[in-house]
């Protein structure tokens, strides 16, 4: 596995992981599967975890404090584990929310969170979303004390605007923005990617591969189970899940050139687009893991990038990407 650099100097490999599929949103959850996924996952030399203290209402984050403590002394120092806080669930099992930025809030969770994943300091902790009722200097400023007294090691964003990342890291260095993009997600194109590359941030994508989509898998709503969070996710309507699929047609092609699945092809034109990005997708199948993990080797001529580049640009995807529910606290 090869690695990059986020922003501070924060080494991780090329490929990440996101854990969040583990505990819900995707089906129900299986601790002792997902373990065994997250050994093979640092088998390959993948070093980078991705959790949150929402995901399962700290149930991922738990998962995430049993598998660390189950290593050795020399795979932990080695690994960066990444989680977040700031969105604070309003029931116990639906998917209400609301954003929570202060100060007392965001302390609160960072030892919770600590004392879930089982180390004494996270490797990179994330205003998960952002709420500018509590002005985004405040948030940074408490975040800067807990780097002093070594609660954390990096500070991260997600989700904001180009205007709301250049105040914050005037407070303190951000390390790393998280965000969706993908080859269906290309919104931060315009001023958000630009703004984190001069600022030397490193950009880690959530849902590189458009949940799924654009693996190819899933062309029908009805593959989806009533627990799946993408049954009633508007890019995956019945209508416009068939519409989309006009994106994939764009891609076809040059797998046959590389030799390689959709899902490796989405992956390898992700990290073509800066060499300080670091993708986490996530999964349940060591078959896929093996497949996603593979996708740092394809190498890109810059003529198919280009083609890419410009034809996924003429293609409107139909859908928001999440309900009117799970856009609060996207600071676009």
């Amino acid at each position: 596995m090869k690695s990059r650099n986020l922003g501070n100097n924060l080494a991780v490999s090329s490929m990440g992981f996101g854990a969040m599929g583990f505990s819900e949103f995707y089906g129900e959850a299986e601790d002792e599967h997902s373990i065994d996924i997250l050994n093979n996952a640092v088998d390959m030399g993948i070093d980078f975890f991705d959790t949150a203290d929402f995901y399962g209402n700290g149930h991922n984050e738990a998962l995430l404090g049993r598998f660390i403590s189950g290593l050795s002394s020399y795979q932990r120092n080695n690994l960066k584990i990444a989680t977040k806080c700031g969105i604070e669930r309003t029931s116990e099992i639906g998917y209400e929310r609301s954003i929570n930025n202060s100060v007392d809030y965001i302390r609160r969770c960072c030892e919770a969170s600590l004392k879930r994943l089982r180390v004494e300091s996270i490797d990179l902790f994330y205003l998960h979303r952002v709420n500018l009722d509590t002005p985004i200097e405040e948030s940074l400023s408490c975040l800067k004390e807990l780097v002093q007294e070594g609660k954390i090691q990096h500070v991260g964003l997600c989700e904001v605007s180009a205007v709301t990342l250049i105040k914050a890291h005037a407070v303190y260095p951000v390390t790393a923005l998280q965000t969706e993009y993908s080859f269906w997600t290309r919104d931060i194109e315009n001023d958000i990617l630009p703004t984190a590359q001069a600022l030397g941030i490193g950009v880690v994508p959530y849902s590189p591969l458009g949940r799924g989509f654009l693996s190819g898998k899933y062309l029908s709503n009805d593959r989806f189970s009533p627990h799946d969070f993408r049954k009633m996710n508007p890019r995956f309507s019945a209508e416009n899940i068939s519409h989309n699929a006009g994106l994939l047609d764009i891609l076809i092609p040059l797998t046959h050139k590389y030799h390689c699945s959709l899902a490796q092809l989405s992956l390898a034109w992700l990290l073509a687009q800066d060499s300080h990005i670091v993708p986490i997708p996530g999964t349940k199948q060591l078959s896929y893991l093996k497949e996603n993990s593979a996708a740092v080797d394809i190498q890109l001529e810059e003529s198919d990038l280009s083609y890419l580049n410009n034809a996924g640009h003429k293609f409107s995807v139909k859908g928001a990407r999440y309900t009117e529910e799970g856009m609060k606290g996207i600071n676009v």
